[in-house]
């Protein structure tokens, strides 16, 4: 297994340790409901360096970008980031992404770690102008620190008035005595915060002096276990549970990101899913809450009032904030409305939930 330059201070803090894409992370310190808790709250700290970055500069980035994903890479400026997927050639998702606009022509991507390789020779097969790019996932590090006091909490480690950075957008400045990392409002859990970027040499030294920084405030180290929660009850599509290479993104919900109208976007498989667009979606990710006893879980089918398959659970869990189960899952076009009664087929026993609107909390 791979390791962050974090991974023992990880196991000398007593997390819990497992294999997750390929590399060794943190998945509970404390407890999982505890931490998931401490993020909604207070602040807590992901080490989320796992995640691949690949830097596209010069002439022809931007044109790149825009052949490979399916927002709008024009309408980005320099200093914020937006939050797209690379279609494939049928109109499935390779992956979802983020990609920031660093400066003119000077653009970073971060992917999930689990497609780092397969995103990298996604883009490469439509790099046809030589494009300059640069996998830079080796050498960096990415912490998410996450929760309302996050402002407050990493204040004193940098000049940057932190309360003035947008959602979604970022800034490149000193931090905690290294310079250039980039300092983003962006983050997996939908509790405010921010996600930071460096060379992962300055690992140990950042992650101490924001636990220093943030001891007044309650900051506590946090595992890939809350992420999980967190991300579900925002609703948050994570890949190969929610969305993958046979899912288009219309029917995923993720038509504001699919930019069919942009001018000059024809990207890879636009052709796929205005196709689907236009046949009509047969089925649709939809949020659900049970009413009935019983947690849902992944590939869980999903069954009408008289017991026929009409899809199947993506992700489930208990919810730590709403003290209920939730899950989200693909269902036939006519169950999709909100209110509609659907069924969870949980060890061979129907049990009753209901489709909601997403996200399921909200602050």
């Amino acid at each position: 297994m791979k390791q962050t330059a974090l991974t023992q201070l990880h196991k000398d803090l007593g997390a819990k340790m497992a294999e997750f894409a390929g590399y060794e992370m943190p998945i509970v310190y404390s407890g999982q409901v505890e931490e998931h808790h401490t993020v909604r709250n207070a602040v807590g700290v992901f080490d989320v360096s796992h995640m691949g970055e690949f830097i596209l500069k010069g002439d022809g980035a931007a044109a790149l970008i825009q052949k490979v994903t399916s927002n709008d890479v024009y309408a980005l400026s320099p200093g914020k980031a937006q939050y797209s997927c690379l279609p494939n050639e049928n109109g499935g998702i390779v992956d979802d992404l983020l990609v920031y606009h660093l400066e003119d022509g000077n653009y970073m991507l971060v992917v999930n770690a689990s497609n780092i390789e397969k995103d990298w020779n996604h883009i490469m097969k439509y790099n046809t102008d030589n494009v300059d790019m640069v996998n830079i996932s080796d050498n960096t590090s990415l912490l998410a620190i996450q929760g309302p006091k996050a402002i407050e909490a990493l204040q004193s480690l940098t000049d940057v008035d932190l309360s003035t950075i947008a959602y979604y957008t970022f800034t490149k400045h000193q931090f905690a005595g290294v310079g250039n990392v980039i300092i983003s409002a962006t983050g997996y859990t939908g509790a405010g915060g921010f996600e930071i970027y460096f060379p992962k040499e300055h690992s140990l030294t950042i992650w101490n002096k924001i636990f220093e920084a943030g001891a007044a405030f309650g900051i506590k180290p946090i595992g890939l276990a809350a992420r999980d929660t967190l991300r579900l009850e925002m609703g948050f599509c994570l890949y190969g549970n929610d969305i993958d290479d046979t899912t288009s993104p219309l029917e995923a919900g993720l038509g504001w990101i699919t930019k069919l109208k942009a001018a000059n976007n024809e990207f890879v498989g636009k052709d796929k899913i205005v196709a689907g667009k236009e046949a009509g979606l047969t089925r649709k990710l939809v949020g659900f809450e049970m009413i009935d006893r019983g947690i849902p879980r992944h590939d869980y089918p999903i069954l009408d009032e008289n017991g026929a398959v009409i899809g199947k659970v993506t992700s489930g869990t208990q919810s730590p904030s709403l003290n209920k189960a939730i899950g989200l899952g693909y269902v036939n076009n006519e169950k999709s409305a909100a209110d509609s009664e659907i069924f969870i087929d949980i060890r061979q026993k129907p049990v009753k939930a209901k489709v909601v609107k997403i996200p399921f909390w909200n602050k």
